[in-house]
C-alpha cells in the first residue's frame, strides 16, 4: 500500500463562504430538514433575528416583521441599520462586526461576527438593505458570493435592515418550515423583551410581563397549584409554580437566547431553588422532592457569554462578568432574598409549596422499594437480553476537548427508534448509523397507562426498562437521546401501539414532548417499480402518481409492516433524508383532558368522532383519516 504524499499541495487555504459551505454544522449545528425545532432553518432565522433583538435592547427600533413565504424569510427591523459604507463587510467577512465593542453591545447574543455570515453562505439567496439617516443601500449575494452592490440612494424609509434569504436547498434538502417551531421562537423573543412587537406573516406577538406570560401560556390554569411567582432583579428574571405533571419543567435563556440544553445558569438556579427552599422552611427536604412537577423559568443577561457552540443552546460560562460574581453565587443571593421575601408575604402560596413537597415525598418513599427492585431488574436485563441496540454518542456525554463542534452535531442527531418486534427492529439495526442512531424493541402492545400512577412505570417490564434505556427516570436531565423516534407499522395495531407509546410518555414524562424530543417515523406506504427505475410512495396520490410517470403495468408493493422493508431499502429512510413528523402539543392543551378523551373509557364524544372521520375507499376498504400528529 502505498503512502499518502504530504507536501505544500496537500495545504489548503478555504475561504470564508467555503468553509462553512463545507462545515456547516460547526455554525448551525444539525442540517435537517425543518421537522426538528433545532435544526437549521430555524438557526439561520434566529442568527437574522438576534440583530433585531441586539438593536432592541439597546435602545432602537420597537417593532421586528417577519416574512416566510414558501421557504424565503424576509427580517425587518427598525433599529439604527448597518452602516452603509460597511453593509458588504458585516454580512461577508468573518469577524467583522460592532459587537466586538463591549461598550456598544455589553450582553449581546452573537458576538463572533459569525451568525449573518453563516446564513449567507448557506443560502441560494441572500440580499440585504440597510436604511440609515435618509439613505439607503442593497447588497445581493448567492451562496455568500457578492453579486451586486448597489449605491447609496435617498430614502424616505424609517432607518433599519431588511435581510431576504432562501436557505439552499442543496445544504438543506426538502425543507420545510412549521409554523409551530417559528411561533416559538418568536414568543420567546417577545417574552425576554417585554414591550417588543413582532410580526409574522401579518400576526403580532407582544408580551407585556415578560416569563410570567411565558409560564401562563405553558401551563393550563386548571393544572397550577398556586399562581406563578413572578420576580426580576438587575439582569436576572425568573417565573416559578407547580403543576400536577410529573417531572421538571424549566426554561432558561442568556441575553435573549433560548438555551434549550440548559448550562451553568439553569443547574445554578435548580440547586439555589433547593437551598432558598430548605432555609425557607427549615427543613432539609430532598431536592428531588423540592423540584418535583415544578414549571419555571429564568433569564439572565451576562457579559461575554461563553457557550459549548456556536448554536448557543447551552451556556458554559462560570461568572456573570469576566471580573464579576459567579453564576451560582449570582443567583442564589437573588432567590434567597427576593423568593424568601415572597414566600414571607405571601403564606398561602408557601402552605401550597410545602404540601407540594410533602406529597412528593410520600409518592416518593411509597415507590422506593418497587423502584430498587425495578432498577435491579433492568440492570439483569440490559445484560441478558437484545431490546436496546445502543449507539456510540448520546446527548448527555461529554464534549471532548478536540474536535467539540463534530462532537456536539453527533450529540443533537442522538436518535432511539422504538419499534414494535424483532423483525422491525431487526431491520432498523442492520441499516442504522452506530454513531448515532439506536433501537429499542417493544414486545407486544404497551399497557394503556393513561390514568395510572408512576408505580406502573417500575412495575411493568416494558415501561421499566424503556425509561432506563432512555435515562429518563430522574428528568430530562439525563436523556440519553436528542429524537425520539416513535417507529411502527402502517397498519391498525401500528397506529394503536403508536397512541399507546405517546401516552405514556405525555401521562409520565410530559416535558419530553413539550421539548420536541419524540417523533412519528414516517416510512412509505408502496414500492412502485420498473426494470429501469423504483420509487418510493408516502400516500395513495403519490403512488398514483408514480404509476402514470412509470407507465406500463409497474410492479406495486404495498408495505404493511417495518419487517418486509429489507435493511437495504431502510438505509435510505432513515439517513439524511429521514421523514419523521414532530408530536406538538398546543400551548392551550390540557394533557390530562386529551388523554382521556383519546385513551380512556369508550365515550359517545369519542364514538361520534369515528363515525363521522370514517372514509369509504374504492374498494369498499374502510379506513380512517390519516392520523394528526399535533396533539
Amino acid at each position: 500500500m502505498s503512502a499518502s504524499n504530504y507536501d505544500e499541495s496537500s495545504i489548503k487555504s478555504l475561504d470564508w463562504k467555503e468553509h462553512i459551505r463545507l462545515r456547516p454544522g460547526m455554525y448551525i449545528g444539525k442540517l435537517g430538514d425543518g421537522s426538528s425545532m433545532d435544526d437549521g432553518i430555524y438557526i439561520l432565522v434566529k442568527e437574522v433575528v438576534d440583530n433585531c433583538i441586539d438593536e432592541y435592547t439597546m435602545g432602537f427600533g420597537k417593532q421586528v416583521n417577519i416574512t416566510i413565504q414558501e421557504g424565503t424569510v424576509t427580517v425587518r427591523d427598525y433599529g439604527r441599520g448597518i452602516p452603509l459604507g460597511k453593509l458588504v463587510d458585516v454580512v461577508s467577512k468573518i469577524n467583522t462586526g460592532a459587537k466586538y465593542d463591549s461598550k456598544a453591545f455589553q450582553k449581546s447574543v452573537g458576538l463572533n461576527g459569525v451568525g449573518t455570515k453563516a446564513v449567507n453562505a448557506l443560502s441560494s439567496s441572500f440580499v440585504v438593505t440597510a436604511y440609515r439617516d435618509g439613505k439607503s443601500k442593497t447588497a445581493t449575494f448567492e451562496k455568500g458570493e457578492l453579486i451586486s452592490e448597489g449605491k447609496e440612494t435617498k430614502t424616505s424609509e424609517e432607518n433599519g435592515t431588511e435581510v431576504t434569504f432562501t436557505p439552499d436547498n442543496t445544504v438543506f434538502k426538502n425543507y420545510h418550515f412549521i409554523n409551530d417551531y417559528v411561533q416559538n421562537q418568536i414568543w420567546n423573543y417577545c417574552y425576554l423583551n417585554a414591550g417588543l412587537a413582532i410580526y409574522l406573516n401579518g400576526k403580532k406577538y407582544v408580551s407585556k410581563n415578560g416569563l410570567l406570560d411565558l409560564l401562563e401560556n405553558k401551563t393550563n390554569a386548571d393544572d397550577l397549584r398556586y399562581p406563578i411567582i413572578h420576580l426580576k432583579g438587575e439582569d436576572i428574571e425568573v417565573a416559578i409554580t407547580h403543576t400536577g405533571a410529573y417531572g421538571e419543567d424549566i426554561y432558561s435563556f442568556v441575553n435573549g437566547q433560548h438555551t434549550t440544553q440548559g448550562g451553568t445558569h439553569q443547574q445554578s438556579f435548580r440547586e439555589a431553588y433547593v437551598k432558598t427552599i430548605r432555609d425557607f422552611f427549615k427543613k432539609d427536604y430532598d431536592a428531588s422532592d423540592i423540584r418535583q412537577t415544578i414549571c419555571a423559568a429564568i433569564a439572565v443577561k451576562v457579559q461575554e457569554p461563553v457557550f459549548e457552540s456556536q448554536t448557543k443552546t447551552k451556556l458554559g460560562s462560570l461568572t456573570v462578568a469576566p471580573d464579576g460574581p459567579s453564576m451560582k453565587t449570582f443567583i442564589l443571593d437573588f432567590l434567597s432574598k427576593a423568593l424568601d421575601d415572597f414566600l414571607h408575604k405571601n403564606a398561602p402560596i408557601a402552605e401550597s409549596i410545602k404540601k407540594r413537597i410533602e406529597q412528593s415525598e410520600r409518592e416518593r418513599k411509597e415507590l422506593s422499594g418497587i423502584r430498587k427492585i425495578a432498577n435491579e431488574r433492568a440492570k439483569k436485563a440490559n445484560l441478558h437480553n437484545k431490546k436496546l441496540r445502543d449507539c456510540r454518542v448520546h446527548l448527555n456525554a461529554e464534549i471532548p476537548a478536540k474536535n467539540k463542534e463534530e462532537f456536539q452535531i453527533k450529540k443533537l442527531a442522538s436518535t432511539i427508534f422504538i419499534t414494535e418486534g424483532d423483525s422491525a427492529s431487526g431491520s432498523i439495526t442492520k441499516s442504522r448509523d452506530v454513531d448515532s442512531q439506536a433501537v429499542f424493541s417493544l414486545r407486544g402492545k404497551p399497557l394503556n397507562s393513561f390514568g395510572l400512577t408512576k408505580k406502573v412505570v417500575y412495575e411493568n417490564e416494558e415501561f421499566n426498562l424503556l425509561q432506563h434505556a432512555l435515562n429518563i427516570e430522574d428528568g430530562l436531565d439525563g436523556l440519553r437521546y436528542n429524537n425520539i423516534v416513535i417507529a411502527t407499522d402502517a397498519d391498525v395495531d401500528g397506529m394503536h401501539i403508536r397512541l399507546l407509546i405517546m401516552t405514556f410518555f405525555l401521562q409520565f414524562f410530559p416535558d419530553i414532548v413539550r421539548n420536541g424530543h419524540v417523533y412519528i417515523l414516517e416510512t412509505p406506504l408502496f414500492r412502485v417499480r420498473n426494470k429501469k427505475e423504483t420509487i418510493y410512495c408516502y400516500s395513495e396520490a403519490e403512488k398514483q402518481k408514480a404509476i402514470a410517470k412509470l407507465g406500463g403495468k409497474p410492479e406495486i408493493t404495498r408495505f404493511k409492516g417495518l419487517g418486509e422493508i429489507s435493511p437495504d431499502e431502510f438505509g435510505k429512510f432513515i439517513g439524511e433524508d429521514i421523514k419523521k413528523d414532530p408530536v406538538l402539543i398546543s400551548k392551550d392543551a390540557p394533557i390530562q383532558k386529551l388523554l382521556e378523551y383519546y385513551m380512556g373509557t369508550n365515550t359517545p364524544a369519542r364514538q361520534k368522532f369515528i363515525i363521522e372521520n370514517l372514509v369509504v375507499e374504492k374498494d369498499d376498504a374502510i379506513e380512517m383519516e390519516p392520523e394528526e400528529v399535533l396533539v
